[in-house]
């Protein structure tokens, strides 16, 4: 369901006094991001096969140049949206944020407190029931045993899945996974949320609907959130702030009616 993150402190632990420094200075800060992938065309069969062809296979690697100079902050509080065509860059971005990839040289990126990802429909054990899922999840979201305890129900109840709680989930069918998953993200705790399509499959209209209206009047509050969506509904909808990337390269960066504009044109013109 999730890749949940880990927490990138400045000094370590905050106190109080850091505290209210933070709120004051960016949450989140990319300076001259860049990705590069080194892609080999074909595997190697053999050690043997490697020698024979050293010079060969070295001159069949080529590099991919996934993100280049990327630059932006996000405030404590603001909702940022990223938008760009399949391919861009867009996962790439949250991956390099949370640090479960290694940026080029010369890339900066500097986040302040507890940071979560969340993709629906990632990290479920499907041997599992719904009942450990929430378990596991959960704690890997940042909640303990014991606040797990006090919601669990809430979480069954919410997703509709009263008469399947103890059913392994590789029963489910797409849209219990993913009204569950939902279900389990809206209760995460975090500092900053990298969010991925998170509305892309929630189930069916009634629980789509149940969902963002949770997803505005509770979950949004005070939340620093950076997502990914295809939807410009959405984007416009929530969003501060527009981030848009198009083959690796930052486009614009500012208010979402002329970001989303931006990205209009481009796909429009197949720029």
């Amino acid at each position: 369901m999730f890749f949940s993150g880990a927490v990138f402190q400045e000094n370590g632990a905050f106190d109080s006094r850091e505290a209210l420094v933070m709120s004051e200075q960016p949450v989140i800060q990319v300076k001259n991001l860049s990705k590069t992938f080194s892609v080999r065309e074909r595997s190697i069969r053999s050690m043997r096969e490697m020698m024979l062809n050293l010079h060969e296979i070295s001159s069949r690697n080529h590099r991919i140049s996934a993100l280049r100079n990327i630059n932006f902050e996000v405030n404590q509080g603001e909702i940022v949206g990223v938008i760009g065509r399949n391919g861009s860059g867009k996962s790439t971005l949250l991956n390099l944020i949370i640090g479960s990839m290694r940026a080029d040289p010369g890339s900066t990126v500097i986040t302040r407190g507890k940071i979560i990802r969340m993709a629906l429909g990632m990290g479920f054990d499907p041997n599992l029931s719904a009942r450990h899922n929430i378990y596991v999840n959960g704690s890997i979201l940042g909640l303990t045993f014991k606040s797990i305890g006090q919601i669990f129900w809430e979480i069954i109840e919410f997703a509709d899945l009263i008469d399947f709680v103890d059913t392994p989930i590789k029963y489910y069918s797409t849209g219990m996974r993913s009204r569950l998953a939902f279900s389990i993200a809206v209760h995460a705790e975090a500092d900053i949320f990298l969010m991925d399509e998170i509305f892309s499959s929630v189930g069916d209209a009634d629980f789509q609907a149940k969902s963002k209206k949770v997803f505005e009047e509770s979950f949004l509050n005070k939340r620093t959130i950076l997502f990914v969506s295809h939807s410009m509904r959405n984007i416009e909808e929530f969003s501060d702030r527009v981030l848009l990337i198009d083959k690796g390269d930052q486009i614009a960066f500012g208010e979402p009616k002329d970001v989303i504009g931006e990205y209009l044109d481009r796909i429009k013109n197949k720029n």
